[in-house]
């Protein structure tokens, strides 16, 4: 492989698995696992703390993307934390991996858990499937929180497009790396050599959910680094899509839009997700909905 061939898988990889050292060195403690039969698939979710429910969907590869955070946000909710298909404990089964079809599972398990409408939080890829719950499901969703997600393929750099559609190709080199670290003897019954290419199939794919965007009925926060994977220009677009950025919002705030937009300063797409300020910011999103009910 070249190196700069190299490199650009490198990225690739550090986008899906963001952060995973320092998840792997410290998993969080799973308290009430279950596994949930639906859509054909065997999911597995752990449930942490009281409260209105929260379903928490983790990054590409790493189903512990979330770190310590995760339990931050229990200490005043229901965290739902699945793994998706083909990760962690919820085994594969011989349908591709899409963000569609995985956002219908978790319409399927909110269903299954007779929860109603629940919040819902996503990272990187976990934030695609959270935006295709909402835009597929929205009688499910409540408020949505996407943390560095895209809705177009291009709302990447150039460059991690690119590595994208070396993944595929590459999986049986960077399988095995995996499997040999911390992460993989946490989960030692994950194929991550076929994981890699399964999630290499899906990312190669060009998208564009921006007309689903438009159609969006959850109250929405978007939560980007500063300096992302995704795009700047892309992060406005996005919000500007959720009615964002059209004007000023008035001495008493009146006109500003009833979504909302975040950047974490001194974060990168690597760290957004085990950053502390990360669950301040979605609990004031998510905690103004609670006092208004009240």
């Amino acid at each position: 492989m070249l190196r700069r061939d190299f490199l650009k898988t490198a990225m690739a990889t550090a986008v899906l698995t963001a952060a995973l050292p320092v998840q792997a060195r410290k998993p969080p403690a799973m308290s009430n696992a279950n596994f949930a039969d639906v859509n054909g698939q065997h999911i597995f979710y752990s449930v942490h703390g009281v409260g209105k429910p929260l379903v928490l969907l983790h990054g590409g590869i790493n189903p512990d993307s979330f770190g310590s955070n995760l339990a931050e946000l229990a200490k005043g909710r229901r965290v739902i934390a699945p793994h998706l298909q083909a990760h962690g404990r919820t085994p594969d089964t011989d349908r591709p991996l899409r963000s569609e079809t995985m956002g219908d599972d978790i319409a399927a398990l909110i269903g299954h858990l007779d929860l109603g409408k629940a919040d819902v939080v996503g990272y990187s890829l976990g934030a695609n499937v959270a935006l295709q719950t909402a835009i597929r499901h929205p009688d499910v969703v409540d408020r949505l929180v996407l943390v560095s997600a895209a809705m177009r393929q291009d709302g990447f750099y150039p460059e991690g497009v690119a590595a994208f559609r070396q993944l595929e190709a590459n999986a049986a080199t960077l399988g095995p790396g995996v499997k040999a670290s911390p992460l993989g003897k946490t989960y030692p019954d994950v194929d991550w050599t076929n994981l890699f290419r399964k999630v290499g199939d899906m990312t190669k794919r060009p998208f564009d959910w921006s007309a689903g965007v438009a159609r969006l009925q959850a109250r929405t926060l978007l939560v980007y680094a500063d300096a992302d994977a995704i795009r700047p220009e892309h992060m406005v677009e996005f919000w500007k899509a959720l009615g964002g950025g059209r004007r000023d919002a008035g001495i008493d705030g009146s006109l500003r839009p009833a979504n909302q937009f975040a950047i974490l300063p001194d974060t990168t797409h690597y760290t957004i997700p085990v950053d502390p300020m990360l669950p301040e910011i979605v609990e004031r999103f998510l905690g103004a909905a609670l006092k208004a009910e009240r």
